[in-house]
């Protein structure tokens, strides 16, 4: 259902996950009927790349918290 929605309204995807500068591009770029197409897999590309660092985001906070690994092999 995700996958459907970032394809027919890309700019409501970017607008969703707090990308609000990023939204506007892309609803300009669908409003030229010729950019409805990159910016659908721009959106499917950005919104697949969020969730893919929250999950990772939740996995580092996991481990933090189970107290598995110091906090310093956290720290870039």
């Amino acid at each position: 259902m995700n996958r459907i929605f970032t394809l027919s309204l890309p700019f409501v995807s970017f607008v969703a996950i707090g990308r609000l500068g990023a939204g506007l591009f892309c609803l300009f770029l669908q409003l030229t009927l010729i950019g409805w197409i990159p910016a659908a897999i721009w959106a499917s590309f950005v919104v697949s790349r969020h969730h893919t660092e929250s999950k990772i985001a939740g996995a580092f906070a996991r481990a933090q918290r189970s107290n598995r690994y110091p906090a310093a092999v956290f720290d870039f």
